[in-house]
């Protein structure tokens, strides 16, 4: 029977170590451990935990780090994890076919928790799914400097994993982020996966026209085929254009990408997003989008949520859901309005429970 490993790079952790090696340990025959110059209790708890614990001198350098720690482990599969990550679904029992084949590569489904702005001033906890390359065979490592990834030609497969991660709902990543990624953007200019994510951090930050700057390139490079992030990439663009208001420029972008995103909801999500504010923002301009609002909405309930499509929980049920009740309560329709809130308050969305209240007075 193959052996698996656990492996991670940590630094200052002790807030998440214990909950993310109580959930996984499980899942896994050793531990390793490699910490980057913690000075809280980080190595204490790795060491309680039964962990094999290392050091390395930071680089910048997020693949020189995670291969020396996959150095250190004699398994013949190893599980890559962070340490703000947390086992939600899955067991070692749901592995064991995976791991007869070596010749391949786990993809673990992550939950990434965030916090996003609400009308109101208010905000709200939200998620989007994510695929990510963490299960490896012995001798498989990791390339780049920053958002690294698998360094070998073996086929991705997805394994019944699935993490939450809340790491994001913590100030700092982006900071401590964005001028590594500054650095490999000015050494590789065309290279669409870091305008990507050079892009993704700014608009984290909300640097949106710095952000639209980036996501230009990035469309400008990144191949119709054969990336994972594409499609994340452009739907994500089109919400910093609504940002800075440039209407014309979504609205092409739109045109443009309505056939190759017509699957994904988020697309026809954001796309709803876009016609409303263009609408607000310049009526007598653009007015004829009024009917594509509904449309987009319905639309993205006939696709439902997809969570390989790596998008915002929701966009496929109780956001689009509540933003058609919005819609009908707008234009006077109280009962299909009452209909779709009910909808997306039967998936406990809060805002739409709300919403129920009021028509129900």
């Amino acid at each position: 029977m193959s052996t698996l490993a656990i492996v991670m790079i940590v630094k200052n952790e002790e807030e998440n170590l214990s909950r993310c090696l109580k959930q996984a340990a499980g899942l896994a025959d050793k531990l390793y451990i490699t910490d980057t110059g913690s000075t809280d209790r980080t190595r204490e708890i790795a060491a309680a935990y039964g962990a094999v614990v290392t050091e390395y001198v930071w680089n910048q350098d997020f693949a020189a780090a995670r291969n020396f720690a996959l150095s250190q482990s004699d398994c013949d599969w190893n599980l890559m994890l962070d340490a703000d990550e947390y086992l939600a679904e899955g067991s070692r029992r749901d592995l064991e076919e995976f791991l007869k084949n070596p010749k391949q590569i786990g993809a673990i489904e992550l939950k990434n928790y965030y916090m996003e702005d609400m009308p109101g001033g208010r905000q709200e906890m939200a998620y989007t799914y994510l695929y990510v390359s963490r299960l490896l065979p012995k001798g498989v490592g990791f390339a780049g400097r920053i958002h690294e990834q698998v360094d070998t030609a073996f086929p991705l497969v997805p394994v019944p994993l699935l993490f939450g991660h809340d790491g994001y709902l913590k100030r700092g990543k982006a900071e401590r982020n964005l001028p590594i990624l500054l650095e490999e953007v000015e050494r590789a200019p065309e290279d669409s996966y870091f305008l990507y994510q050079a892009a993704e951090t700014l608009r984290g930050l909300k640097r949106y026209q710095e952000a639209c700057g980036y996501y230009e390139r990035f469309y400008t490079h990144v191949p119709r085929q054969g990336t994972g992030y594409r499609a994340n990439g452009i739907i994500n663009y089109l919400y910093a254009l609504i940002e800075i208001q440039d209407w014309n420029t979504g609205l092409k972008l739109i045109e443009k990408e309505q056939e190759g995103l017509g699957a994904y909801a988020d697309f026809h999500f954001v796309c709803g997003i876009l016609f409303m504010r263009a609408i607000l923002a310049d009526t007598g301009k653009y007015i004829a989008y009024l009917p594509r609002i509904e449309q987009s909405y319905l639309r993205c309930l006939e696709i439902g949520e997809v969570p390989t499509n790596q998008g915002v929980g929701g966009t496929g049920s109780f956001r689009a859901a509540y933003n058609l009740g919005t819609w009908y309560e707008v234009a006077g329709d109280l009962e299909r309005a009452g209909k779709y809130y009910q909808r997306a308050a039967n998936e406990q969305y809060q805002p739409a429970i709300e919403r129920l209240a009021v028509l129900k007075g």
